[in-house]
């Protein structure tokens, strides 16, 4: 049985992405893959049970059964380190792990293992990755955001406590390279990683695409209101203003999938939101959606065209700039429903990932 751990030099770095491409495509090369994210610090509740969001990912898209609590048998949950801090228990972590992965491993050709974090993280309760990697005996895979003297910088630190567990890392894939630098950092990251007798395994684009996330995201990572325009929640969002300029500067940002955030008082933003229509679709308006921001809903004769204007409108208590921070900071995950953005992760790590190199440092 062959196994594979993703790792990365920090979060957000597209371990997921990676994991879920991967997955997929060996699956037409294997008969049986299988997945465990042994820690998961983004849960769901599924059925009483703590659930990683990734795993649920994974078992949904991969059409994988090998059982939910096994693919995610440890979740950090709000007070995790404080109690394991106060009570150590190392061994029953550790009996968890080896027990789901043990279950989820038999019978199946290969397991991709999806860390959490950086290879320290978890050392607070005595199970970073590199100890994880270490229990279920597996080699690693580094990925690390698009750049040149940072991502080998931290690649470095990362192989370095990789191997001071005994854990062999395959090699590391650069993802998020922006497509006007991609020529430059793809050749000199190869090169510098070279030096230091490091396999890059695959360079990856940047698709901005995968990190927009939709207005019902928003709702469930918020807790704004909303106020109409719930059948239209899945809209995308490809970028955000904040409508605290006049008018007619507004209509130059104004594009399409936009999400206006504006003070629920400014109704001239709003009308000229509602003015704005898609090149060669006149009934459909360019944002997806607006965020009336200060709590403050507009009048009623204004509410009513937001009723009819086919996008959602949500309220916000708080004021503009926190708002447009909430927003900004918000980590957007893919769901299982998201299906061109799956697709397009299957076929950029295809297309950009040595799937036969991997395969043979196995």
């Amino acid at each position: 049985m062959k196994k594979i751990f993703i790792a990365a030099t920090k979060q957000n770095d597209g371990k997921t992405t990676v994991s879920l491409g991967l997955v997929r495509n060996f699956q037409g090369r294997f008969k049986k893959v299988a997945f465990i994210k042994p820690i998961g610090q983004r849960y769901l509740e599924e059925e009483g049970l703590k659930i990683d969001e990734d795993s649920l990912l994974i078992e949904e898209v991969c059409g994988i059964k090998c059982g939910l609590k096994d693919m995610s048998p440890i979740a950090v949950e709000k007070g995790f380190t404080e109690r394991y801090i106060a009570r150590p228990d190392q061994e029953s972590i550790t009996r968890q792990i080896k027990d789901s992965f043990r279950r989820v491993s038999r019978g199946h050709d290969l397991v991709i293992i999806e860390g959490t974090g950086h290879a320290g993280v978890g050392s607070v309760f005595d199970h970073s990755n590199a100890t994880v990697a270490k229990l279920v005996g597996s080699k690693v895979i580094i990925i690390s955001s698009g750049g040149i003297g940072r991502p080998i910088d931290e690649i470095i630190l990362n192989k370095a406590l990789f191997e001071l567990e005994g854990v062999k890392v395959l090699g590391v894939i650069i993802n998020k390279v922006l497509p006007e630098k991609f020529e430059k950092i793809n050749r000199l990251v190869r090169r510098g990683l070279e030096r230091k007798r490091i396999d890059v395994l695959g360079v990856v684009p940047y698709n901005p695409m995968l990190s927009w996330p939709t207005i019902e995201q928003i709702l469930e990572e918020t807790d704004f209101t909303l106020l109409c325009g719930k059948e239209y929640l899945e809209r995308p969002i490809s970028q955000v203003i904040v409508g605290a300029m006049e008018p007619c500067d507004a209509i130059k940002y104004i594009a399409d999938d936009t999400l206006m955030i504006t003070p629920g008082d400014r109704e001239d933003m709003v009308m000229t939101a509602l003015g704005c229509f898609r090149e060669g679709d006149d009934k459909r308006l360019k944002v997806s959606g607006i965020v009336l921001s200060g709590g403050i809903t507009p009048d009623d004769s204004v509410m009513n065209l937001l009723a009819n204007a086919q996008i959602p409108v949500l309220l916000a208590k708080s004021n503009t700039y926190d708002v447009a921070t909430c927003i900004h900071d918000l980590t957007v995950k893919i769901r299982p429903r998201d299906t061109v953005k799956i697709n397009t992760v299957i076929k950029l790590i295809k297309e950009t990932v040595d799937l036969d190199n991997i395969l043979s440092r196995l």
